[in-house]
């Protein structure tokens, strides 16, 4: 069979195509593209302005705000001017020009990563060393020295009875702890579980022998007078 087209069919072909390859050039297009696939870019920061940072993708501007910068609060907004990041688009808006973009979320994805391969290496039983890093009513938080936190719940604390973990431990305070279970993702431990139990003190008694008893009382009576 044979498909004739005349010049009318090749002329609205030529043009949809050259409408799809406009809209694959289209840089706001581009853009919503890759929030849509939540594609990892890298941008180069080119200014600093209020709240943020400024930086050009696909030839247009950006804007990146101080809190989406880092998981911690920047201080100093300053020193990432003419740095390399990693970015998502998380907000297009071609009628507003609006550009925005992100390095948080792939900061917390590393992160997760990062702390699923240190929980790996964790086991239960071992005995690791951190810092109190916060107190509650119900236990302490420690932060391990591999950068983890686990929870030393207060019955946990002392082999003594405490009203509160403030009355045993501080925030700073270095500690020893025992790994006592892993369960979704939290790590419970112990101070408890390390403390030796207090020698019972046994009082050595020296018992006389039997002949000694006998002469003793023998002694006791011979001077007496019936």
């Amino acid at each position: 069979m044979r498909c004739i087209m005349n010049d009318e069919n090749l002329q609205t072909e030529s043009m949809a195509d050259y409408e799809d390859q406009f809209d694959n050039a289209n840089p706001w297009n581009i853009v919503t593209r890759y929030m849509d696939e939540q594609e990892n870019l890298t941008v180069k920061i080119e200014g600093i302005v209020s709240g943020g940072v400024i930086v050009y993708l696909e030839g247009l501007r950006g804007f990146i705000p101080a809190s989406k910068l880092s998981l911690s609060y920047v201080d100093n907004i300053e020193s990432y001017l003419l740095q390399e990041i990693e970015v998502r688009v998380i907000d297009v808006d071609p009628a507003e020009n609006k550009l925005v973009l992100s390095a948080r979320e792939i900061l917390k994805e590393k992160e997760r990563q990062e702390n699923a391969r240190k929980m790996s290496m964790v086991e239960t039983g071992s005995v690791m060393e951190g810092s109190v890093e916060s107190l509650q009513n119900y236990g302490a938080f420690i932060r391990l020295d591999n950068g983890l936190s686990g929870l030393v719940h207060i019955s946990q604390i002392s082999d003594k009875r405490i009203k509160s973990p403030s009355d045993v431990l501080h925030v700073g305070d270095h500690i020893q702890v025992k790994v006592i279970g892993i369960k979704d993702g939290k790590i419970s431990l112990s101070i408890k579980a390390l403390m030796e139990p207090e020698e019972e003190i046994v009082e050595e008694v020296e018992i006389p022998q039997t002949e000694d008893i006998g002469t003793s009382l023998g002694d006791l009576f011979k001077n007496m007078k019936l």
